[in-house]
Order: C-alpha cells, then structure tokens, then sequence
C-alpha cells in the first residue's frame, strides 16, 4: 500500500452519551435535571490519528469527568447553558482545541402531586417529548441551537391531501378528509446577538412546543409541508431570539382498515397504523434578514 496516497479529513473525538443527573437540594423541595450529554473536541490533533501520537488528546474519560464536575460547579440551569460553559471549558484550557460540537437531549420528569410532604421529592418520568440543545464552536463563532424530538401528534381531521401528479404508479387516493399524524423533530437556531444578550432558555422551550403544537391543531392542512411550514413561521413570529427553525416530520400513516369484507362499514373510524415506509418531510423557516449559519449545523446527526 506505500504507492496509496491519502490524508486526514475533518475529524472529531470525545465522550457520547453521558448520562447525568443533576439534584438541586437547596431547598426541601427539590429539582431534578435529567441529561444525556456528548463532548466532542476539534483542533490540532491529527498526531494521534496519524501516528498514534497522543500527547494532545484530552482524554474522553477526562471530558467525561468534567461534565459531572460542572453538574456539581455550574448547575444546570438549562442545557443551553450548561454545554456553553463545557464549550467555553474545553477551548480555553487547551489552547490546540480550536472548536467542538457539545449536545445534549434532556428528559423530563413531572413532580407527583400527592399532596404530601413527598411531592417536595417525588417525581414520575414525563414522555411526551425529549428537549435537545446543541453549542457549535466552528470556525472561531459560537453558535446555539435548541430542539425537540418525539414530539408525537395527530389530528383526526382537518387534512387533506389531493392535486398531485398522477403516473402509471400512483395508486394513492386523493382525499379531503384525512388523519395526519406525525412525530415531530424540531431544530431552532438563536440569533447571536440574543444569545451574548442572554436568554431564558427554558421559558424558550415551553413556549415553542405550545407554539408548534397550537399550529399543528389550528392549520386545516392541505399538505404536511404546508403545516411545517406554518408551525415555523408561528414559532419565529413568538420568538424574537429565534433566527430559524428545522424540522424533521415522518408521516405516521394510519389507513382506513377494511371490514366491508366482515360486511362492516367502516365509515373513518377503524385504521391501521403503519409505520413503514413512511413518508419524510423536512424542511426549514428562517427569519428574513438574518444570516446564514452553516457552521451552527455542522455535523449535528441526522433528524431521523
């Protein structure tokens, strides 16, 4: 192989999938942050790569260490802010790292309101949806996004779907009466100046996913693309740290189930749900007049 010529991509390393539990007992009532958090580092590091030179590797049980150090040091307060302070962390103390992608989903649990002296305490595991945060550092600029995913939702009525191109493949039905039905991964980018001014995270948060959710309930839907569209735009409009939004929408297809065969009407109220194949909508709204931020997504995972 020494006629082969090759050199060393873009490349990234660290510890995935840190499973942090933070319990604040400042009080007797107490509160519970529940994170999976992953470090990963960029800068002057190919020795290790090439030649298996580690000497400026810090180490992924040593990033490991250090998100549980800052659970205890720095709280956390949001996971926004929590990855900041890692990503301010580990590019300052290491002058060779240069950059770095710092995520985190969050799981949330709901206080048990037994209306005992264990509610201050208790708590059952909420499902509904998982928060995701993400800092970026590329390219000398910091960039923050936050998100959500399994946001699962459905509609019984209220979309249609009808107009599209017929082919010798096409057997699909046009219909103006339809259940729509999705699972919702949402990706917003804040602007950098709203994020240097500071932000209140998780009041952001709370209010996109009611935004998102009262858009999808209220748009008498023609197309899943259209719906996405407008939750977008609603959540930008609430907003005004927000410079875009990104999703990623499976359609949840649940078929009419035919029971004519069993001599049953089946008049929209029996379905099957199928869960693959699957169509897949993505797509982004982004706020005019703001600029484009290709670093802020930078090898972020794939929504679905």
């Amino acid at each position: 192989m020494s006629d082969v010529s090759v050199r060393l991509g873009p490349n990234k390393y660290g510890k995935a999938e840190v499973r942090l539990v933070r319990i604040t007992r400042d009080s007797p009532r107490h509160e519970i942050e529940d994170l999976c958090v992953t470090s990963q580092l960029r800068g002057d590091v190919d020795g290790s790569f090439l030649t298996g030179d580690n000497s400026r590797i810090v180490a992924t049980d040593t990033q490991k260490n250090t998100v549980f150090a800052f659970a205890k040091t720095h709280g956390v307060r949001s996971p926004e802010q929590f990855l900041q302070a890692l990503a301010g962390h580990f590019t300052t103390e290491f002058d060779w790292i240069d950059g770095g992608l710092w995520q985190a989903e969050q799981y949330a649990w709901d206080r048990i309101a037994s209306g005992g002296p264990g509610e201050d305490h208790s708590f059952v595991r909420s499902g509904r949806a998982t928060r995701l945060a993400a800092v970026q550092v590329s390219g000398g600029e910091t960039h923050v996004t936050g998100g959500v995913k399994d946001l699962t939702v459905l509609k019984s009525t209220g979309s249609e779907f009808w107009g599209y191109p017929k082919t010798e493949f096409t057997t699909l039905p046009e219909t103006t009466d339809r259940i729509m039905a999705t699972s919702v991964t949402g990706r917003w980018r804040y602007l950098p100046e709203a994020v240097e001014a500071g932000i209140d995270y998780n009041g952001v948060y709370d209010e996109v996913c009611r935004v998102l959710l009262d858009r999808f309930a209220d748009v008498h839907s023609l197309a899943l693309q259209q719906t996405l569209y407008e939750m977008g735009k609603a959540a930008i409009a609430a907003r005004p740290e927000l410079a875009e939004v990104r999703f990623a929408m499976p359609n949840k297809h649940h078929f009419i189930y035919d029971l004519a065969r069993f001599g049953l009407e089946n008049d929209g109220e029996v379905f099957i749900a199928d869960d693959r194949p699957y169509g897949l909508i993505e797509g982004s709204v982004i706020r005019d007049g703001v600029a484009d931020a290709p670093g802020a997504w930078l090898e972020l995972p794939s929504f679905v």
